[in-house]
């Protein structure tokens, strides 16, 4: 049975890497049915190139800023007002290989069981000369079920718990249900709160057959110096572990040692500890004292309708009641 993907990819000041993989993905063997742009309020000239080059496109121009979080928040909000079964979810330097897309749903069909198809299909990451990419590996589920191993390893996949923006396919069905990524995040974990959520007593897999290549500028993790963004590294986990229902009280505390670690080793690496002491402080505070504004409604303040099938939101969002409820409601321990 045929299914309607729609690719959304989000963009901020790289028109020539946008380009390449605008290029890459008409360039699929299965190409997507439809490819929303979300331009985060560009000043190099990215809108008119892709009006110039890439016509097709379902081009949504921001009127500023609002990071990553809310760029794909806008673009999922602007694809579920279509007939999209799929989302293929996609950073604007990520360049997936020509059989990309065909792989994950190739392996989607495959992993489908008792249970319908997995929630997400994520696809491998590598860097420019071919190793796979550390900031963007799947975190494993560790305590996947035998059932789910074994479901995965005959579709030539691995369960996983998480995923990131970079290539991720995800069902619209599981983002109507359970809601839209949490704007107020900007940057940073964003996409570990959305698809944690999305997988909570869900499967999810990691397709190795479909490969991406994450053109960052450098080769290495998270922990990777980040200066002041360190802010937004430490704030958004706060408001993940205190307010996200993606985790359960065991995975927060899992989740919240490994993110201590984490932290250890990028002070360790760190060639100014000065800036990262003051991002941590204000990071510290602000995740403690705030709680991050409701996704639909910022997303109003640049123009997008999230309202329409999508949950309004996510934590924080009184309109978002029943999509926390069934996120809270899953019986079962979540398997991870």
């Amino acid at each position: 049975m045929s299914v309607a993907v729609t690719a959304v990819v989000v963009t901020f000041n790289r028109r020539d890497l946008l380009a390449e993989a605008l290029t890459a993905l008409r360039a699929q063997t299965r190409a997507p049915d439809r490819i929303v742009v979300v331009d985060n309020a560009s000043s190099d000239g990215t809108a008119a190139m892709v009006r110039d080059r890439f016509p097709g496109v379902d081009l949504l121009e921001l009127p500023r800023n609002i990071g990553g979080a809310g760029g794909f928040g806008a673009g999922m909000a602007r694809a579920l007002d279509g007939p999209a079964d799929l989302l293929w979810l996609l950073d604007d330097d990520t360049v997936p290989e020509p059989g990309a897309l065909e792989a994950l749903l190739a392996a989607r069909d495959r992993a489908t069981a008792g249970d319908g198809a997995p929630t997400l299909v994520a696809s491998r990451v590598v860097w420019t000369d071919g190793r796979d990419h550390p900031m963007n590996t799947p975190r494993a589920k560790p305590r996947a079920t035998a059932a789910e191993r074994r479901i995965a390893q005959a579709a030539g996949c691995v369960p996983i718990r998480s995923a990131s923006f970079v290539s991720v396919l995800v069902e619209a069905a599981a983002v109507r249900e359970r809601g839209l990524p949490v704007a107020d995040y900007f940057l940073w974990n964003d996409d570990f709160e959305f698809t944690t959520r999305l997988l909570r007593g869900r499967r999810g897999v990691l397709c190795p057959d479909s490969v991406v290549v994450h053109k960052t500028r450098a080769f290495g993790g998270t922990e990777t110096d980040p200066g002041d963004r360190f802010f937004y590294e430490v704030r958004n986990k706060i408001w993940l572990f205190t307010g996200s229902p993606g985790l359960s009280p065991p995975e927060r505390v899992l989740y919240a040692g490994s993110t201590l670690r984490r932290w250890s080793r990028t002070f360790a690496a760190s060639s100014d500890r000065r800036v990262l002491r003051r991002a941590l402080v204000r990071g510290l505070r602000d995740g403690v004292l705030s709680r991050p504004r409701p996704t639909a409604a910022l997303l109003r303040e640049v123009g997008v309708d999230a309202t329409g099938g999508a949950g309004g939101g996510t934590e924080g969002n009184a309109e978002a009641n029943a999509v926390n409820k069934a996120s809270h409601s899953v019986d079962e321990p979540p398997r991870s």
